[in-house]
């Protein structure tokens, strides 16, 4: 099995955040989703796993972050292109996320960010790696 990444992330609504990532254009396996956790797929190698507050609090060894006052995570997911981003951001909008800050553009790249309804951040971004490169030689 090659390399893969599941982040655990608590919910306080099941139903709510799966039909939320789905709005997303993301796919859930059903082999490893039950009442209390779904798997939410990304891609092949990137999942989430969405548990339910209780589910989740019987993994961590530490407080669950309340994510009204503290940011836990930030999940930055890379979109094709700039259309991409904004796509995101538009489904994700229209299914009870937050836009918290404007997009942030540097020419070689552009990223949106938002809080999905249980308050976890995630920033779409596309970049254009040359450019980024080349943009990081000239700092130097």
């Amino acid at each position: 099995m090659p390399q893969s990444i599941f982040v655990n992330l608590p919910v306080a609504d099941l139903a709510r955040s799966r039909a939320f990532h789905e709005a997303l254009g993301f796919s859930i396996d059903e082999n490893f989703t039950d009442e209390t956790a779904a798997c939410v797929v990304i891609s092949e190698a990137i999942h989430l796993m969405i548990l339910t507050h209780e589910r989740f609090e019987g993994f961590s060894v530490l407080p669950r972050a309340d994510t009204t006052s503290t940011t836990g995570v930030l999940i930055a997911l890379s979109r094709d292109s700039r259309e991409g981003v904004d796509d995101m951001l538009r489904a994700a909008l229209e299914n009870g996320a937050k836009e918290p800050k404007p997009a942030d553009d540097h020419g070689w790249m552009y990223m949106r960010t938002f809080m999905d309804p249980d308050g976890h951040v995630f920033e779409a971004f596309w970049m254009d790696a040359e450019a980024a490169l080349a943009a990081r030689k000239l700092e130097s």
